[in-house]
């Protein structure tokens, strides 16, 4: 189940909640009894290897081979 972060506006707490993508946005409150949550948007890791980057540089090839 997916994880949502969301931030209380009356104390500044943030806190985590697991719930369904179908109730992603649906009020939350917050651990110390306040109801003026927000969702905050989140970023997520991607494993993997990265590609070279591409070369920078004048051209249609990078500048490598154009004469």
């Amino acid at each position: 189940m997916p994880r949502y972060d969301f931030r209380c506006r009356e104390c500044g707490d943030t806190f985590e909640l697991s719930r369904s993508m179908a109730d992603s946005d649906a009020p939350a409150d917050c651990p110390q009894g306040h109801d003026d949550t927000v969702r905050l948007l989140s970023t997520i890791a991607v494993g993997g290897r990265a590609a070279a980057p591409a070369p920078s540089g004048g051209g249609c090839c990078g500048g490598g081979c154009c004469g």
